[in-house]
């Protein structure tokens, strides 16, 4: 049968590729990527055939994925970080129902780490409480919904991840959350990484002040470039990594005993 398999590739670069994700491109005879995330894989790609499209091609993309699988070929459509999040997995389906070929095609989707997991994991335990992902790209949603869900989510005080932040053209859904961000009156801790898992990887912990104060024009911020801004709770360790407290010591001392006025209420 017909096989055509979206691989999420991780954050970036090779680094937070899974094994599921490596035994599916080795077993592909087809890789279709976007350029830049097949480039992000010589050592897996450079002798198999390639199919890339520059951004905003993803239908021509995931079309010709379903048409070379059609013919009976083993197929890998590459999707950075998560394919389920922000990604091709929301097009391939549609594509693929739209088409009814659930018959034709064996279909998977594997998982992989998003940049906010791996954003997550170098600073220190920023999402240890709800948290939300937003997107800034208005190439797809509405621009007034993308505000109204960042409004939303710092008024119910969530960790918020910000994708997509702002492009060379694209700078008003930015503002627009900057302008958000200071209307809470409150200082929150930000997190600004770009280039998650490649050579040129940079990290820096700010404030919502000095996010605020830079502006759009702000160089650190890009199209690969992940924000994180933490609730009211966050807050850096002695050591300067960012920590979100689940709660574990309001409700136990150190030993582990529950203090007495949890078993009071309790």
């Amino acid at each position: 049968m017909s096989k055509l398999t979206l691989v999420s590739t991780g954050a970036g670069g090779s680094r937070y590729l899974t094994n599921e994700a490596i035994e599916a491109i080795k077993e592909a005879d087809l890789i279709v990527a976007y350029t830049k995330y097949a480039k992000d894989l010589p050592e897996l790609v450079s002798e198999k055939e390639v199919f890339t499209t520059p951004m905003t091609k993803e239908i021509e993309r995931v079309q010709y994925a379903i048409d070379e699988a059609k013919k009976g070929r083993t197929v890998a459509l590459l999707s950075n970080g998560d394919a389920n999040v922000y990604a091709m997995g929301s097009l391939v389906v549609e594509l693929l129902d739209t088409l009814d070929l659930w018959d034709n095609i064996e279909y998977r989707a594997l998982p992989g780490i998003s940049s906010v997991l791996a954003l997550a994991a170098e600073v220190g335990a920023p999402l240890s409480q709800d948290f939300c992902l937003i997107s800034l790209s208005d190439r797809l949603t509405d621009a007034a919904l993308i505000q109204k869900r960042i409004k939303g989510a710092l008024e119910a005080d969530f960790i918020i991840s910000i994708y997509n932040p702002k492009s060379k053209s694209r700078l008003e859904p930015y503002q627009g959350m900057l302008d958000q961000l200071q209307s809470l009156g409150e200082e929150r801790i930000v997190v600004i990484a770009r280039d998650l898992g490649r050579e040129n990887q940079m990290i820096k912990i700010i404030s919502s002040s000095e996010l605020i104060e830079a502006g759009v024009q702000n160089s650190d911020v890009n199209m690969s470039t992940t924000l994180l801004i933490g609730n009211s709770t966050t807050k850096l360790t002695k050591d300067g990594r960012v920590l979100t407290p689940r709660g574990y010591l309001n409700k136990y001392d150190l030993s582990g005993v529950q203090k007495g006025e949890w078993k009071k209420i309790n």
